[in-house]
């Protein structure tokens, strides 16, 4: 699929992993054949709520889901045998280090499964590790080559944690990091792995308070000519204000066309379904509702921008 401006994309990401299964459900690895199936069955949960969205209103042509091979392989090819819109994670889950899941094999589970996108998420601050960044670069330009050759569309999930030393300058204060210094380092890092040969069609983009930070990293991503290249605003799992926030204040920004929020969209729900003080209807339900929501929110900033610019070409 094409990237640009006028390809809107609303992406409900459910591929989480360690975190989802010590999370929600409290399993320690290695798990057993039934718990696998617990973990699998969940996941399906999400996707009837995609499939609910849709029945509901939210554009078949814009939408989409970013699932996991371990406990979505069934969904992946559901969702491709439907012509829906997917994203495959690649990295391995639970580690601090971007590595691929499959290890060498990466490429070949890519097109067993066909997505639209391959997905990365990468922990990397151009102040951290040198040696750590240096690996997880080199790790990552495979990856974009292959995509590349291979004519597949890649998306980029740049999160960029603090340091030890840069909070301590800031003694503690994370709110503060997200503010003041972490838009600064996210648009070093997108410069220095396009440095390093890395060429995304679409980053993920934590959420940004300021349109003024949101418009740095369209000017980033779009760098030396990469004009097809958009964003997305994920949403960190984030309480509900927060992520409406977010979504309108990207929306604003030409160049984010979209978002993809997970937890904040599936896990009252689902939590709720394993306590079994929500049936299976009324949860896909709730989560259809909640992908609604994140679409009006996004799709009333969007058209207040598009009617703006409109106003002032008139004028």
């Amino acid at each position: 699929m094409n990237t640009g401006d006028d390809q809107a994309l609303y992406l409900l990401p459910f591929d989480h992993r360690h975190s989802y299964i010590t999370g929600m459900f409290h399993f320690k690895p290695p798990l057993t054949a039934e718990q696998h199936a617990d973990v699998c069955d969940s996941k399906q949960l999400i996707y009837e709520g995609f499939q609910r969205a849709l029945e509901a209103g939210v554009p078949r042509d814009a939408a989409g889901i970013l699932v996991d091979e371990e406990f979505g392989s069934a969904i992946l090819r559901d969702a491709h045998q439907r012509g829906f819109i997917t994203a495959l994670s690649i990295e391995s889950s639970g580690s601090d280090e971007f590595k691929f899941e499959y290890g060498e094999d990466f490429a070949q589970h890519i097109e067993v499964f066909d997505p639209t996108f391959a997905k990365v998420l990468v922990r990397y601050n151009p102040e951290g590790d040198p040696a750590l960044n240096l690996r997880q670069a080199e790790r990552l330009k495979q990856l974009s080559d292959v995509c590349k050759t291979s004519g597949r569309c890649f998306m980029f999930e740049l999160l960029v944690p603090a340091t030890a030393q840069q909070l301590a300058g800031l003694k503690g204060d994370r709110a503060a990091y997200d503010l003041t210094m972490r838009p600064q380092l996210m648009v070093e890092a997108i410069h220095a792995l396009q440095d390093a040969g890395i060429e995304p069609d679409l980053w993920k983009i934590e959420g940004l308070a300021e349109r003024d930070d949101c418009v740095r990293m369209v000017a980033a991503v779009r760098r030396g000519g990469r004009s097809g290249v958009s964003c997305i605003v994920l949403g960190r799992g984030a309480d509900e204000a927060s992520v409406r926030s977010w979504l309108a204040t990207a929306a604003s920004v030409p160049g984010f066309i979209g978002f993809a929020v997970g937890r904040t969209s599936f896990w009252d729900a689902v939590s709720a379904y394993r306590k079994k003080t929500l049936t299976r209807a009324a949860a896909v339900t709730q989560i259809a509702g909640r992908l609604r929501e994140w679409v009006d929110v996004f799709e009333r900033g969007r058209l207040a921008r598009v009617a703006s610019a409109k106003s002032g070409a008139a004028s």
